[in-house]
């Protein structure tokens, strides 16, 4: 089987973690040189690898071999776009920065990944300050091409993709499902959008629901994709907050808009500037951060 092929089955098969597979990426690269086109590892070798704890052993060994994976298997083949981290345009910071994806699936347009792109977090249930901030700030920073990456949730990610597509700009959407899946439903026009004009892009295989864990692991990817992140609006101990200090962990940069300090959802970005984010007071303190540095 080809390498990529196998990183693509361990994407579709039970018991096989972001962990794990991260894991087995690391013990191939550990053990050859140069990385071989073709592989031959069954299930136990695999698990023995990763050393597979035994709570997942019987699942993943049986998943694996399994007709349903391997129906699923050729049907991604033949039917999804996706890259590998063996890939040449596997993003180079993404590669670098903490628990990389394996696979990522994808609609659209998969070149807008070699773009400079800022990063856009912050709450589901933003207010009017949010909104105003984002369509003060977006147009001045699609018009300097940078793409605006967020995870298509309710709030401010629905915000940014919206505004910057209003704007001219281009988008990327990193979602906690499968690509054909929308959540929550109400984006479901956007998201399509998003996948035919700009680019839709998921570590989830197709038909993957809206699972809890999804989210923070989406937030991972943000985090190693952009170059800049702007946080717009975080309540205390928010998802965002989470994304900014993946952020930091990669050595991206993490900017935050100023609030009001009797507002919650202003905290987040409040006490982020308090730790040494940047603040933003308008779109050059952004656009700076890519151009004149």
């Amino acid at each position: 089987m080809k390498l990529r092929t196998l990183l693509l089955k361990l994407k579709l098969t039970s018991g096989f973690g972001i962990k794990s597979e991260y894991a087995f990426y690391k013990f191939l690269r550990n053990k050859y040189t140069v990385l071989p086109i073709k592989i031959n590892f069954s299930a136990l070798d695999i698990a023995k690898c990763v050393n597979l704890s035994n709570r997942y052993y019987d699942k993943f060994c049986k998943s694996f071999n399994s007709k349903e994976v391997n129906d699923s298997l050729n049907y991604h083949l033949e039917h999804v776009k996706f890259i590998s981290i063996l890939d040449e345009n596997y993003p180079i910071g993404l590669k670098e920065s903490y628990l990389p994806p394996i696979i990522i699936f994808y609609f659209g347009n998969i070149s807008l990944i070699e773009n400079k792109m800022l990063g856009v977090v912050g709450s589901r249930k933003n207010t009017d300050y949010a909104f105003k901030s984002l369509n003060m700030l977006i147009p001045k920073v699609v018009q300097s091409d940078i793409v605006v990456v967020s995870g298509l949730a309710a709030g401010v990610d629905k915000l940014s993709h919206q505004c910057t597509i209003a704007n001219g700009g281009k988008t990327v959407a990193v979602i906690g499902t499968g690509l054909d899946i929308y959540y929550p439903r109400e984006n479901e026009q956007l998201q399509r959008n998003i996948a035919i004009n700009h680019l839709l892009i998921s570590e989830y295989p197709v038909g993957s629901k809206p699972l809890r864990f999804h989210f923070p692991e989406r937030n991972r990817i943000i985090a190693g994709l952009i170059d800049t992140l702007l946080v717009i609006e975080a309540k205390n101990k928010s998802g965002s907050l989470i994304t900014a200090n993946l952020a930091l962990q990669n050595n991206r940069n993490v900017l935050a808009i100023p609030g009001r300090i009797d507002s919650l959802h202003s905290v987040g970005c409040n006490e982020l500037i308090l730790a040494g984010a940047k603040p933003v007071l308008s779109a050059k303190d952004i656009i700076e951060e890519f151009y004149y540095k």
